[in-house]
């Protein structure tokens, strides 16, 4: 069974994981592109994703919430 919210095959296809090249690549901004990603989903859930817009939302707050504490 294909996970979308935790493990999506799309992002995780290569020999490194797009969130992980994405924190490299933005460095002190990337904790502005959680809040953004956090925001979209709970933006669209009721018009396109649903629960797995909820969950995908919820997977950012957390990675944001993360990055908090071990900053």
């Amino acid at each position: 069974m294909t996970d979308n919210v935790n493990s999506p095959k799309l992002y995780t296809s290569g020999s490194i994981e797009c969130i992980t090249a994405i924190q490299a690549a933005l460095g002190d901004e990337f904790k502005g592109f959680l809040r953004g990603n956090v925001i979209k989903y709970l933006w669209r859930y009721q018009d396109k994703g649903g629960i797995e817009d909820l969950r995908k939302a919820r997977w950012y707050l957390d990675r944001l919430i993360k990055e908090e504490c071990d900053a």
